[in-house]
């Protein structure tokens, strides 16, 4: 629902686009595009793919400039420092395409900075400035910045069923009052 409702906008169909963190592969199997690619260093990734999405255990083998749009949600926060972080995004970098584009959903500190640290395996508080920050760092000019997009966790008192993701989405005065993760998203420069 949020791939077509909102991501879809984004991505035109003969895109090549990197899920990096794929998991569960919820975005990379309800994406529309030509080549998709899920990365993840899960070795259980593989069995939630769609029969269309290669999985790859690391960008490293991804050419230089050979990709369209790289995707990465609720997965910065993971990595173990701010230097990993850029090492990341550069990466990123390096294999879009110089009309590339970084797409990043991220818990958002500014607004979930109570239930943030309640995951053990979270290691870099990132905001929407941070996150603009470090994606400019790495080489991309920031297009769109929305501080409070989507609800914290899908671990929440919103009811989960796509009709309210859908509504959700289409009136967005409500991200003021729910929305405690980020989307960011930057154009490659040069």
């Amino acid at each position: 629902m949020l791939c077509s409702s909102f991501l879809q906008q984004y991505i035109q169909q003969d895109y090549c686009v990197i899920d990096v963190g794929a998991g569960f592969c919820g975005f990379i199997n309800n994406i529309n595009c030509k080549k998709k690619y899920a990365v993840d260093l899960n070795k259980d990734t593989a069995a939630y793919a769609n029969a269309d999405v290669i999985v790859l255990k690391d960008l490293s083998v991804i050419f230089n400039e050979s990709a369209d749009i790289v995707f990465m949600s609720n997965f910065l926060e993971h990595l173990p420092s701010k230097n990993d972080l850029l090492h990341m995004l550069n990466e990123a970098h390096r294999i879009l395409r110089k009309s590339g584009r970084i797409m990043l959903l991220q818990p958002n500190i500014r607004y979930a900075y109570k239930e943030y640290w309640d995951f053990f395996d979270h290691h870099i508080p990132l905001s929407d400035k941070s996150l603009a920050e470090a994606i400019s760092l790495a080489g991309f000019s920031v297009n769109i910045i929305i501080p409070r997009f989507l609800p914290y966790s899908t671990k929440n008192k919103m009811p989960q069923w796509e009709y309210f993701l859908k509504l959700y989405l289409r009136f967005s005065f409500l991200w003021k009052f729910f929305g405690k993760q980020c989307f960011v998203m930057g154009d490659k420069v040069g």
